[in-house]
């Protein structure tokens, strides 16, 4: 099942204040990005935030975890009510990409 436009279109919202945010899509799914690192992923209408021991802090007792499809690495997912909440939200999608490793630049082919 693909992630309807209104889902991303949502959370882009929520986290407007992020002037580096952005959305990429793939396969019908969407990678978010902030800082030019992807952060997370928006899968079957479900928020899915890469784990850093400081984001896991952040998000205490409200920590749940799971795959965004199969294969992938387990993540936080966060629910509905969180999402709602611009400010709480914002402030996790920032500590999680700052304490995620730099992008790496990929090599130009020759």
């Amino acid at each position: 099942m693909a992630t309807k436009q209104g889902t991303v279109e949502f959370i882009l919202d929520q986290l407007v204040d992020i002037h580096t945010i952005s959305v990429r899509k793939m396969f019908g799914e969407y990678a978010l990005y902030c800082d030019a690192k992807v952060v997370g992923l928006i899968c079957n209408d479900t928020l899915y935030i890469k784990i850093t021991e400081e984001g896991k802090r952040f998000v205490d007792t409200y920590y749940k975890e799971g795959n965004a499809y199969k294969g992938a690495k387990i993540s936080m997912v966060i629910d509905g009510d969180r999402i709602e909440d611009r400010e709480w939200l914002s402030q996790l999608i920032q500590i999680t990409s700052r304490h995620l490793p730099a992008t790496k630049q990929k090599k130009k082919n020759n």
